[in-house]
């Protein structure tokens, strides 16, 4: 049924079960398996937005995060927080690759993606290219106030996705 299942992951305590009921069906299925992750400010974990930022979109559509005009002090905190972001990205990158490497370890072929942006945004956009069957993600469970606030990526993704979509919850 199922042959391209794109596994969304971040770093809430969910993602270790929205990454064993990806696999699971991913050898039921005998289906390829992208581990994705999604590079956000919004992400636990990561630096955040630094001062001197704004966020907006090309004329593509794509969210882009440009600096705006900031002193030198503010450059010297930008340096920082740069350094922050790369150290983020680097254990990102290596958390979510050794997922990668446990499902082929099972046999299941398997691809890992890291980038950066409105997470709702780029899973939509990598199911697309990748042309996924399935997008299994986890739900933080935001309600009331701190979704309309926050945004709820897995409402966005269930409402654009170009495939069905499996929410786990913890």
């Amino acid at each position: 049924m199922f042959q391209k299942i794109l596994v969304a992951m971040d770093s809430t305590p969910t993602a270790q079960a929205v990454f064993t009921k990806a696999v699971a069906l991913a050898q039921a299925m005998n289906a390829s398996l992208m581990v994705l992750h999604v590079l956000s400010a919004e992400d636990e974990g990561s630096p955040g937005w630094p001062l001197g930022m704004v966020e907006g979109s090309d004329q593509s559509g794509t969210c882009q995060e440009t600096p705006m005009f900031f002193s030198v002090y503010d450059e010297i905190n930008w340096e920082a927080h740069r350094r922050q972001w790369q150290q983020y990205e680097k254990e990102s990158r290596e958390k979510f690759q050794s997922y990668s490497e446990q499902a082929i370890a099972m046999g299941i072929k398997t691809e890992f993606t890291q980038i950066p942006g409105k997470p709702g945004q780029a899973i939509k956009k990598i199911a697309q290219t990748w042309k996924a069957d399935l997008i299994v993600m986890g739900s933080r469970g935001r309600t009331g106030l701190s979704e309309l606030i926050l945004g709820s990526v897995s409402n966005y993704v269930m409402h654009h996705a170009p495939c069905s979509v499996l929410i786990v919850h913890s």
